[in-house]
C-alpha cells in the first residue's frame, strides 16, 4: 500500500483551503493501515495537532446514534415500523405546514402559519431516513421557551417534547428532508431503555470497545483537548476562529444530548467504533457491539422516486439515503463498493465504513460552514486511500 498521494494531500489542505487542523485515520481487518495528522491543535498554531485532540461531531454523530438503535433492534425492544408516538405519546398530534420550500435563506414554519393535521403518523423508520417531515430548526421558539424556563437546564426528553411541537416541512412518508430525526431517536432510546442517551451508549457501545474519549460537552475538563474550531465566511473562500453563532445552536440546553450533532470525541474513538461496524459489527478482540444482519440492513438505500430526488440535492454524488447514512448505489461514482455508508459533519468530519472489505476511514478537521469540504476534500480523500489500497 502506498498512500503517499493521500498524505501530500491531506498536507496541501492548509494551502489549498486553509484548513488549520487535519486529521485520518484507516483501517483494514482490525489493522490501521493509516494514520495522518497535520496542523496544529490551537489558534496561535503553536500545538501540534495530536492524538489526544478531541473534536465536535456534529453530524457524525448519527453514525453512533444508529447504531444505538438498531442495538434495540436487534434486541427485539423496537421496531422499525412502529409508531414514534408509542414511545413519545407528543407526537400524536402533529401539524403539518400547507406549503414549505427548501430554499436558502431557510425559512422554516411556524405554528401560526397555515397548517393542517398530520395524515401519516410517524414511525421510527421515519425518523431514522429523513422522512419524517421534521425541519431542523434549532432555534425554533418552542426551543428557546424550554431553554429559558428551564435556566438551560432541560433534559433530552424535554427538548424533543418541544420538538413534536414544531410544524412538520412535509407529510411523514412523502418526501425527504434534513431534519431533527435522529435527536428524537435519541429520546427514543432513552425510554425503551430507561436510561440518559450517554448512559446507554457509554454502556452498550463505548466501555464494551474500551472508548473512554466521546462525550457531550466540550467544556470544563474537556476544553482544553478540544481542537481550535474555525468556520468558513459566507460567499467567500476565508476561514476564521468560529464566533459560536451556528456551532453552539445544536447543545440546546446543558443538559440536552443531541442525537444529531452533539458528541465530542478523538479521531482514535469514532475510528474504534466504525472498525468495528466495517467487520460484521465485531471490534478486533472479538466483542460485538452489532449482529451482521443490522450491518447488511445498513447498506440498503430507503429514498426512492421524489425522495431519492430531494436527497440527491445535497450534492452526494453516487448516493442514496438509508437507515440514518448515507449509501452508495452508483458503482461508477466512487472507488468504494456499492452499499458502502457513512455520513458526515457540519465541522468537516466524515466516515466511511465500507463491510465488504472491511475497511473503515475516519476524517476530522474543524471548520464550520465549509461546503467545498463535502464536494471536494471528502470524495479525494475517499477516493485517494482506496486507490492505495488497490481498489
Amino acid at each position: 500500500m502506498n498512500f503517499d498521494k493521500l498524505t501530500h494531500y491531506i498536507d496541501s489542505l492548509e494551502k489549498e483551503y486553509g484548513i488549520h487542523a487535519a486529521d485520518c485515520k484507516i483501517t483494514k481487518d482490525h489493522q490501521v493501515v493509516y494514520r495522518h495528522m497535520a496542523g496544529y491543535a490551537d489558534y496561535d498554531n503553536k500545538v501540534p495537532l495530536s492524538e489526544n485532540n478531541l473534536f465536535r461531531l456534529f453530524s457524525a454523530t448519527k453514525v453512533i446514534t444508529m447504531t444505538a438503535v438498531l442495538q434495540l433492534v436487534e434486541r427485539g425492544k423496537l421496531f422499525l415500523y412502529d409508531e414514534v408516538r408509542q414511545y413519545l405519546p407528543e407526537f400524536d398530534r402533529l401539524l403539518v405546514a400547507d406549503s414549505f420550500e427548501f430554499k436558502f435563506p431557510l425559512t422554516w414554519p411556524v405554528r401560526e402559519d397555515k397548517c393542517h393535521l398530520a395524515n401519516n403518523s410517524i414511525r421510527i423508520i421515519d425518523l431514522m431516513t429523513m422522512t419524517a417531515g421534521l425541519s431542523y430548526d434549532t432555534d425554533a421558539r418552542e426551543l428557546m421557551e424550554i431553554k429559558r424556563s428551564s435556566n438551560n437546564q432541560a433534559t433530552t426528553r424535554e427538548v424533543v417534547a418541544r420538538i413534536a411541537k414544531l410544524p412538520l416541512t412535509y407529510e411523514p412518508r412523502t418526501r425527504w428532508g434534513y431534519g431533527l430525526g435522529h435527536d428524537v431517536l435519541a429520546a427514543v432510546v432513552e425510554v425503551v431503555s430507561g436510561m440518559k442517551f450517554s448512559d446507554y451508549l457509554n454502556k452498550n457501545i463505548f466501555a464494551p470497545l474500551g472508548i473512554k474519549d466521546f462525550g457531550f460537552s466540550w467544556k470544563g475538563e474537556a476544553a482544553e483537548r478540544v481542537c481550535a474550531l474555525y468556520m468558513g465566511v459566507f460567499g467567500t473562500d476565508d476561514i476564521v476562529p468560529d464566533d459560536g453563532v451556528r456551532s453552539d445552536t445544536f447543545k440546546i440546553t446543558d443538559n440536552y444530548e443531541s442525537g444529531g450533532a452533539g458528541l465530542v470525541g478523538t479521531v482514535d474513538a469514532y475510528s474504534t467504533v466504525i472498525d468495528a461496524l466495517c467487520n460484521g459489527g465485531l471490534s478486533a478482540d472479538g466483542t460485538r457491539i452489532l449482529g451482521s444482519e443490522m450491518i447488511e440492513l445498513l447498506t440498503r438505500e430507503y429514498t426512492q422516486g421524489r425522495m431519492r430526488e430531494d436527497f440527491q440535492m445535497t450534492g452526494k454524488k453516487g448516493y442514496g439515503y438509508g437507515l440514518g447514512v448515507r449509501v452508495l448505489i452508483d458503482k461508477e461514482a466512487s472507488r468504494t463498493p456499492v452499499g458502502e455508508f457513512g455520513w458526515d459533519g457540519a465541522a468537516g468530519a466524515y466516515v466511511v465504513v465500507d463491510p465488504f472489505n472491511h475497511i473503515s476511514i475516519f476524517y476530522a478537521q474543524h471548520v464550520m460552514g465549509f461546503p467545498r469540504v463535502y464536494s471536494e476534500i471528502h470524495p479525494t480523500i475517499r477516493d485517494f486511500a482506496y486507490e492505495a489500497m488497490g481498489f
